[in-house]
């Protein structure tokens, strides 16, 4: 380890004393003549000396700022003719700095408003930083979010889909408008779950959600038997003609609310008990005569809800034609709903979006990170018995054509 002598100024130790800066004007002091060591050692000569064992001839100095815990510094940085000269400190510096970088990132990531990231870091570094630097750092999430939510999807096909969307606050035109943030979940062929994709629209529209499926099938997407979602018109028109020939399940837990906003609250209790009758039925054809023993039940009592019941119930009943364990794991979306949770609780602290594009790299953040969390975790669900019933998985094929 290289050992350096170093020299204080009275007026240093002083200040060191007196709490006026003194500890950041020291350390100033200190790392300066470090550098100046360091250069002598590079050139192996002093300034001035004449030596033969000299490898090079300085060329003055230039100033770097540097943020630490005590405040900033500037530091006088030596400059070789042949630019040679590269500190180690600067390379621990370097490191420290994006470790600061990604420090900023994360706590806007989590929720932590820029004005709130600002007196952080002023806390931290005795430094002020303004709300465009900490803005202007976050953009550099961008390439990374946009290559992560572009990417192939050919790999695998995908027989499952949860979708569903939630309402943004962006500032647009000097307003601030309602925008719809969609998410779309994939079931691959192993079982897994993954994060397909996500979009910012105007609004939750049948023009918005066909501008998702299209883009999903252009990335790839294929091999789609199962979209679950809840009852928005737009959407479902939207799958049917993107998605023609796959499956619609109703969202169960959408439709039981439907169901039980229209009946008295009186019978809410009854009502919620025979709508879980059905779903948890063990078969299509027992969830079929429960169906229509709640329909006797309350066609007299609550009218408007029986009438919801009937026309949604085979929508919402379309997952029994699915072994157990996918009924039990792709009747609702609320797997997807937990993951609109997860992007509120960070958005909340934000409230409002300046622009659409840090409502988006908000979004993709927090949902590569998810993604990245299911990609090593465990199977979401068990295809053998899906796969037996329909072909062999597509690796099996792969190896069968082998």
């Amino acid at each position: 380890m290289a050992q350096y002598q170093i020299t204080l100024g009275d007026d240093v130790v002083q200040r060191l004393f007196v709490g006026d800066g003194g500890v950041a004007r020291l350390l100033e002091q200190v790392l300066n003549q470090v550098l100046q060591a360091q250069a002598q050692d590079a050139l192996q000569a002093a300034p001035y000396e004449r030596t033969p064992d000299r490898q090079g001839y300085r060329n003055g100095t230039y100033d770097r700022p540097l943020t630490t815990r005590v405040g900033s510094l500037t530091l006088r940085v030596p400059r070789l003719r042949d630019g040679s000269f590269s500190p180690d400190l600067f390379a621990r510096y370097q490191r420290h700095e994006q470790a600061f970088v990604l420090a900023l990132l994360e706590m806007v990531i989590n929720g932590v408003s820029t004005r709130k990231v600002t007196r952080i870091t002023e806390e931290l570094c005795g430094t002020e930083l303004s709300t465009s630097a900490v803005s202007a750092l976050c953009q550099q999430l961008d390439p990374v979010v946009t290559a992560w939510r572009t990417r192939p999807l050919t790999e695998t096909p995908y027989p499952f889909l949860l979708v569903d969307a939630l309402v943004l606050r962006v500032r647009e035109g000097g307003h601030v408008r309602p925008r719809a943030g969609c998410v779309v979940m994939g079931v691959n062929a192993a079982g897994q779950r993954e994060i397909l994709g996500f979009w910012v629209g105007d609004s939750e529209s049948e023009a918005t959600w066909r501008t998702v499926c299209q883009d999903l099938k252009a990335r790839g997407l294929q091999g789609v038997d199962l979209v679950v979602s809840d009852q928005h018109a737009g959407l479902v028109r939207a799958l049917q003609r993107e998605f023609q020939g796959t499956t619609w399940q109703r969202c169960q837990t959408h439709f039981s609310r439907n169901v039980a906003d229209a009946c008295p609250k009186a019978l809410h209790a009854r009502v919620h008990a025979a709508l879980r009758a059905v779903f948890d039925a063990p078969d299509r054809r027992r969830a079929d005569w429960l169906s229509q023993q709640l329909i006797a039940d309350f066609q007299d009592t609550a009218p408007k809800a029986v009438a919801i019941w009937e026309a949604g119930v085979e929508d919402a009943l379309a997952i029994f034609a699915y072994p157990p364990e996918i009924r039990l794991r792709l009747r609702t979306t609320n797997d997807l709903e937990r993951v609109n949770r997860e992007i509120r609780r960070r958005e909340r602290v934000i409230r409002i979006f300046p622009h659409r594009a840090s409502a988006e790299r908000l979004l993709g953040a927090v949902l590569m990170e998810l993604h990245e969390g299911w990609s090593t975790g465990r199977r979401y669900v068990n295809l053998e018995t899906y796969w037996a019933e329909r072909g062999p998985a597509p690796d099996e094929e792969s190896t069968a054509t082998a």
